[in-house]
């Protein structure tokens, strides 16, 4: 995704459907619930492989979203604050609801080091506001754009409460529009790694069912980045794999 220069785009006043109380007090027992299951997972003996999705949501995300819930995958997705905004499908809350965890992707895919101080805490803080009055929740992953970062994003990262998760494993998805070379790259991984990929391809989206299938014939889990390290990564620091 190529950066969006400009004017910072001004924030919503408000999402653009109100925060159902009863459908918060749904998701908080689902996932109460779920977490006993999901903390047994130990990856320090379990074979685990953290998926995760940048750029989106998108077109494909809800297709995408389909596939994970068939599989009961867990994934990680780090969207861009004007992507959500723009979001009639309100995709973010069905990934809050399906387990998925969420990450800061920026909100406007600009490249972070090239920001003023002001610019960059708008990038982050901005998509922080905007996901919580979404979903309710306050993320704690961040994943820079093109994976550039510096001293003063893991400054501003550390203040905002937000790990840099980078990778291991990239697919080029963006690059090679192709399903069964990004299936093939992204099946090359091994336990412990995190695998890039963009959702807002739908190239990515049909290499999905092999990677989900070849993975799970294998005998991995798919696991959020954070239960990928069993706690939440400390904030500023970058993370590639396990």
């Amino acid at each position: 995704m190529q950066p969006i220069v400009g004017t910072a785009p001004a924030l919503p006043a408000r999402p653009s459907v109100p925060i159902d109380p009863l459908h918060m007090a749904r998701r908080l027992t689902a996932m109460q619930a779920d977490w006993p299951q999901r903390s047994r997972i130990d990856c320090k003996k379990a074979k685990c492989v953290a998926l995760t999705f940048d750029d989106g949501p998108g077109d494909h995300t809800t297709r995408l979203l389909d596939m994970l819930r068939r599989h009961a995958a867990k994934a990680t997705f780090f969207v861009v604050g004007q992507m959500v905004a723009a979001d009639k499908h309100h995709n973010v809350r069905h990934m809050v609801d399906d387990g998925h965890e969420l990450g800061n992707h920026s909100w406007s895919h600009e490249q972070l080091t090239t920001l003023s101080d002001a610019g960059l805490r708008y990038q982050l803080h901005h998509t922080q506001d905007v996901i919580e009055r979404e979903t309710g929740v306050r993320m704690t992953l961040m994943r820079p754009p093109y994976g550039s970062t510096d001293a003063s994003v893991a400054a501003e990262t550390r203040r905002e409460g937000l790990a840099q998760i980078l990778w291991n494993v990239d697919t080029l998805d963006w690059r090679d529009r192709n399903a069964a070379t990004v299936a093939k790259r992204a099946i090359s991984a091994k336990s412990g790694s995190i695998i890039l990929m963009h959702d807002i391809h739908r190239t990515t989206v049909d290499a999905i069912p092999r990677i989900l299938d070849t993975f799970s014939h294998r005998g991995f889990t798919f696991v959020t980045v954070s239960e990928l390290y069993g706690k939440p990564p400390a904030p500023g620091r970058k993370y590639t794999e396990r």
